[in-house]
């Protein structure tokens, strides 16, 4: 085997081991020991392995934590499109991985990689060193990342430093525990759905699905339940202009707190958004945060159209509000989430936030690891705000997230 090869293989591995601690936690085989030692040696390794390894490394992580991605384009009819686009996602992740290629020394590749975990492509903060992280005894704070990195770089000094030195700054990078509020006063029920995406918006799956929220938001009634969560877009309609519903949630919202995911549609504009039913009345929460080719098209005027009516027949022209959105329910405030903004920094700003409750429509990417990395993300960010999130999610996710 000649070296071109063996240090393109190497690249991979390296990959690998960056993606373990995902995998086994999408086989629930996850142990915070071995998930330490994976994201250890692969933060090591990516410091000292040849400039090519790094071109394999970067294009083989993007597969293999977004392969998925394209799996929403069959649903538009472009079947095709989902291979293009994992083939995508390697290309960005080589470029974004290749300032590591450029120098061989392990403290710059060091200083680089820590830069680069404030980098978000398109605002798609989906790959931070830190997730490695997330199941295992490292913090996942920056400054211990950096405790962490530093102490790689100095395993090449001269004795007696190496053995000395990064042992104690490991210490440093070590998870001691987060800080998060007490549970509310309020029982919760989370709903958990599994309709799949083709089926989702047909004209068939309506009445069940409308008699499966009703028949849920009753239970909760007669199980004293404070508040029920749905799944985002639950309702696969525009809510605000069906009366006869709207008319069936505020009577039973009476008696229990309805949080349900639907559509609305206002001055000819469209929003995903999140409707809360309380006391007779209720509070519509638009989102503030769109996915990337899903919901919005980050790209100049002039390509933004032909994208959106060639693949997504003029389905990415969500609104998007100006401010994150919060609900007081029985007098706890929780911040509104619905589905990717859940996993952005823009809907944990404003500070005073204890409780997120957070929906998705996870059908989309099934059958995929992208309910295990959502699941790992809105730890991250349970543990780094300080939150609990109630997550309610159709085809897998649902969980009260610590």
């Amino acid at each position: 085997m000649n070296r071109f090869i063996q240090e393109i293989l190497l690249g991979i591995v390296v990959a690998v081991l960056f993606s373990a601690s995902l995998y086994c936690q999408y086989f629930h085989i996850s142990y915070k020991l071995p998930n330490t030692l994976f994201g250890i040696a692969a933060l090591a390794l990516l410091l000292y392995i040849p400039r090519r390894s790094i071109l394999s490394f970067g294009f083989s992580v993007g597969v293999l934590w977004f392969y998925w991605v394209g799996y929403s384009f069959k649903y538009q009819g472009f079947e095709y499109m989902q291979y293009l686009v994992s083939l995508g996602f390697g290309i960005i992740y080589l470029l974004f991985f290749l300032p590591l290629y450029f120098t061989k020394k392990p403290y710059i590749r060091a200083l680089l990689l820590f830069g680069l975990s404030f980098v978000t492509p398109f605002s798609w903060k989906w790959l931070e060193p830190e997730l490695l992280f997330v199941h295992s005894y490292i913090g996942i704070y920056k400054y211990q990342l950096a405790l962490l990195l530093l102490a790689l770089v100095l395993l090449k000094f001269k004795k007696p430093y190496r053995y000395i030195v990064p042992p104690l700054l490991l210490l440093g990078a070590l998870n001691y525990g987060y800080t998060q509020p007490k549970e509310p006063h309020l029982k919760i029920k989370l709903v958990a759905t599994d309709i799949p995406q083709n089926e989702k918006w047909t004209r068939k799956a309506l009445y069940p699905t409308v008699s499966m929220i009703f028949a849920n938001i009753d239970n909760a009634i007669k199980e004293h339940y404070d508040l029920v969560i749905f799944p985002e877009s639950v309702f696969p309609l525009y809510l605000n202009k069906n009366q006869q519903l709207l008319n069936a949630l505020q009577e039973r919202s009476k008696k229990i707190a309805i949080v349900v995911g639907a559509l609305l549609r206002e001055d000819e504009k469209n929003y995903n958004v999140s409707y809360l039913f309380q006391n007779g009345s209720y509070q519509v929460a638009k989102k503030l945060v769109l996915v990337p080719f899903g919901e919005y098209i980050p790209l100049p005027k002039f390509a933004k159209k032909f994208v959106n009516e060639t693949f997504f027949n003029g389905a990415s022209d969500f609104v998007t509000a100006k401010k994150p959105t919060d609900f007081i329910i029985k007098g706890v405030k929780f911040r509104n989430a619905i589905c990717y903004e859940a996993t952005t920094d823009d809907i944990y700003a404003g500070g005073n936030i204890k409780y997120v409750i957070a929906m998705s429509n996870n059908a989309w990417f099934a059958p995929s690891i992208e309910p295990t990395l959502q699941k790992i993300l809105l730890e991250y960010f349970a543990k780094k705000e300080g939150v609990i999130i109630y997550h309610a999610a159709n085809y897998k996710g649902s969980a009260v997230i610590k």
